[in-house]
């Protein structure tokens, strides 16, 4: 792609968890000869789901073809799942990426827009299972590429998401050399990983979201629902 501009496309909207985002625009946006956007419907500040304010560059109307669509998950999501005017752009825009990618559960996202089925993807550990309504293979990896397909897995899986993007764009060389420079060497101050945690934390923490993941479940089973009868029409 050397010579020709490469266009970034990142979703915004409101209750979107900011990191599953935020860390991968830190990468994109020092690859050389790359633009990033940053969308929404409207210029207007978008607030992430522990109330920091960010600030689209573009509006769906002015959103470029896109080489790369990546969009976050967060609560905003249920909604997000439910409003047709984003579903019909992540539809258009994501769909017509060169890579269509997801970070945490934006994959659900993109599920609602029918660009999973049949891919395999990483997602949230506590929403995984929810993959299968879109047709998709939820996989318990860090970040899953699925021919033009790059998932991240849960909200800091973003950053590693980002540099393996980096490296289908640009190559190897250039992200190992962002990676260096960003000196990105994760050294995290306790081994708690769902793989390692003890089975009753496990089961508490999934009590304790029990109420939003059935909340994220019938949006799910919504999403699909209009699936269905677009298919149908």
């Amino acid at each position: 792609m050397s010579g020709k501009r490469i266009e970034i496309g990142i979703l915004y909207y409101p209750g979107m968890t900011q990191l599953d985002v935020t860390g991968p625009f830190e990468v994109f946006a020092r690859l050389p000869n790359v633009r990033v956007h940053l969308l929404w419907k409207r210029i207007e500040p978008v607030i992430s789901d522990v109330g920091l304010p960010l600030l689209p560059t573009t509006t769906f109307a002015d959103c470029p073809d896109l080489d790369v669509f990546c969009i976050g998950g967060g609560p905003g999501q249920v909604d997000t799942m439910d409003d047709d005017e984003v579903i019909a752009f992540v539809r258009d825009k994501g769909g017509s990426a060169r890579y269509i990618t997801s970070v945490c559960a934006g994959c659900l996202i993109l599920g609602a827009a029918g660009l999973i089925d049949g891919y395999r993807s990483a997602c949230h550990w506590l929403m995984s299972d929810q993959l299968a309504a879109f047709g998709a293979i939820a996989v318990d990896e860090r970040v899953v590429v699925d021919r033009n397909r790059i998932s991240g897995g849960g909200v800091t899986a973003g950053i590693d998401f980002g540099f393996q993007v980096a490296a289908e764009l640009c190559g190897e060389d250039v992200a190992k050399n962002l990676q260096l420079m960003l000196e990105y060497q994760p050294h995290p101050p306790f081994d708690i990983t769902v793989q390692n945690a003890p089975p009753e934390l496990i089961a508490r923490m999934r009590a304790d979201a029990e109420p939003w993941l059935r909340k994220r479940a019938a949006a799910v089973q919504k999403a699909v629902s209009k699936l269905k009868s677009r298919a149908a029409a």
